[in-house]
């Protein structure tokens, strides 16, 4: 199942003895700097965690997979996200237990 925002905010709100109006703003303040830090051109690491940068793609010519006609696909900018050792390692520890 998975973790939408607003059981984050609750998880937080429990976690940090924080009204749900106090966690939810913590968790919005936190998202809009890291979306102004990418806007920037900044990377963004959490130690532990991972870290998040923007990345440049260019246009090329793909197919519409319904009708087979080509389409022109425009260069874009997208935020990628790259899983940090300690994340990782956790994932795959945890990941061990649940398969056996």
């Amino acid at each position: 199942m998975p973790l939408n925002k607003s059981e984050l905010i609750q998880k937080m709100s429990y976690e940090c003895n924080l009204s749900n109006d106090d966690a939810d703003m913590c968790v919005e303040i936190f998202i809009d700097e890291m979306k102004k830090a990418l806007l920037e051109g900044n990377r963004i690491e959490i130690r532990g965690f991972g870290s998040f940068k923007m990345k440049d793609y260019g246009g090329y010519t793909g197919r519409n997979p319904k009708t087979g006609e080509k389409v022109e696909v425009k260069p874009k900018r997208m935020p990628f996200f790259k899983a940090g050792k300690e994340l990782k390692e956790y994932v795959n520890e945890n990941n061990q237990v649940e398969a056996e």
